[in-house]
């Protein structure tokens, strides 16, 4: 690849997951992106120069890989031209991608609208610590319903954040029309869209102002990462980046960030397989008599599926199902399981199952707008590359085991 990073916005998806962020290593002439482990830069020797070494708007200025190195920023030039963003700072983690957005962008004072239902690590955080240590004023409200959303704006409000498809959920809020919300009320729009897998879903293009992801999940792809990024607008990402990188310091690692270079370039392939296969399995178990129903984006039957067709490309590998089951059911399921794993996290190659019993897990679980009683057989499944008929098989069989 020899094109410079502006013009490899022109290419498609899939040419722009293997070439952004790539190029030919100018010590050794390799073709792929070396690690770099290296604690310490040398810097510029000149009282003209030494200021460029400490730069923020030099991207590629290294002093101290707290606040950058190679290898995050070759990630960051990644993910940004697959987001269409103008830039990116990559994290830790999902949750200090997220965090460190809210700890850069908000003060004590302000007011943030979130999804009532979303991610319960970042629950806690609006809640438990934004809300009631640091003086932010949250209000969690339904996404999915944009008069719910425009009705608790307040004079402060400075954000809106969604998550769609939401976790454990699936529900799904309209960008669009939130960003326009936004925009009315002079505030910014945060999208967590880890459930798109970047592939699936463009929430810059339809107006947000910054794209969440947890790297961890369908962008790693292959269970073993952990990476958190945002995506979007340069004034907000380079504000971010000097606040949290610096103050916060929860920076990916040279070879965690080098991990998820490497798993994007086989992405949109993935990506393609687990929406293919998720929609097999939603048609499977939405017509089986144990199952009390299914909640997948692409299904007609899903609340929000009108919206999921207007603002997704594809619609994901996640799905609910809510088993008609007692608890002790329920267990006799997962442990009839024989390719599917029930264990946490999600957008593996492998699937999993994780169970939300409904006297906990998540504080919101027992007020969702599902049409039906969720009972005790929420399920969250999250569909892997493995052949779709051996996943149909295996799910049978532990479903036939289920007492009458």
């Amino acid at each position: 690849m020899n094109l410079p990073f502006e013009e490899t916005r022109n290419l498609r998806p899939a040419t722009r997951a293997i070439h952004c962020g790539e190029g030919v290593d100018a010590e050794t002439k390799a073709i792929r992106r070396p690690i770099v482990m290296a604690n310490s830069f040398k810097l510029n020797d000149t009282s003209e120069t030494l200021a460029e070494s400490f730069a923020w708007d030099n991207t590629h200025a290294y002093n101290y890989p707290r606040s950058r190195h190679p290898n995050g920023r070759y990630l960051e030039e990644r993910l940004a031209g697959l987001e269409g963003g103008e830039d990116c700072v990559v994290f830790a983690s999902g949750v200090a991608a997220v965090g460190g957005a809210f700890f850069s962008l908000l003060s004590a004072g302000d007011h943030i609208i979130s999804s009532r239902v979303c991610y319960i690590g970042i629950h806690g955080l609006l809640v438990e610590h934004l809300g009631k240590r640091f003086g932010v004023e949250v209000s969690l409200v339904d996404t999915t319903d944009a008069k719910q959303v425009r009705a608790a704006l307040r004079p402060n409000t400075k954000l809106i954040h969604i998550e769609t498809p939401a976790n454990p959920t699936t529900l799904v809020s309209d960008i669009a029309a939130s960003a326009s919300i936004a925009r009315e009320a002079g505030a910014w729009l945060t999208v967590d869209s880890t459930f798109s897998g970047v592939i699936a879903q463009q929430p810059l293009l339809l107006g947000a102002d910054l794209v969440m992801h947890s790297l961890t999940k369908y962008i790693n792809g292959h269970g073993d990462g952990l990476g958190g990024a945002v995506i979007g607008r340069q004034d907000l990402i380079t504000r971010i980046r000097d606040a949290a990188s610096i103050h916060l310091g929860a920076t990916i690692n040279p070879f965690g960030a080098w991990l998820m270079a490497r798993s994007i370039v086989t992405l949109p392939l993935r990506m393609q397989r687990h929406c293919e296969n998720a929609l097999v399995i939603a048609q499977f178990l939405e017509a089986h008599p144990r199952v009390k129903a299914v909640r997948y984006p692409g299904l007609a039957s899903h609340p929000q599926h009108a919206i999921a067709q207007r603002q997704m490309s594809g619609y994901g590998g996640m799905l609910n199902v809510i088993l008609n089951a007692d608890k002790q059911a329920v267990f006799t399921f997962l442990e009839s399981l024989r390719v599917i794993t029930h264990a946490v996290c999600l957008g593996h190659a492998e699937s999993l199952v994780q169970y939300y019993p409904q006297e906990g897990n998540h504080p919101e679980l027992g007020v969702l707008n599902y049409p039906e009683d969720i009972g005790e057989g929420f399920l969250r499944l999250s569909v892997g590359l493995e052949d779709p008929a051996d996943l149909v098989d295996d799910l049978a069989q532990a479903l036939a085991r289920l007492p009458d």
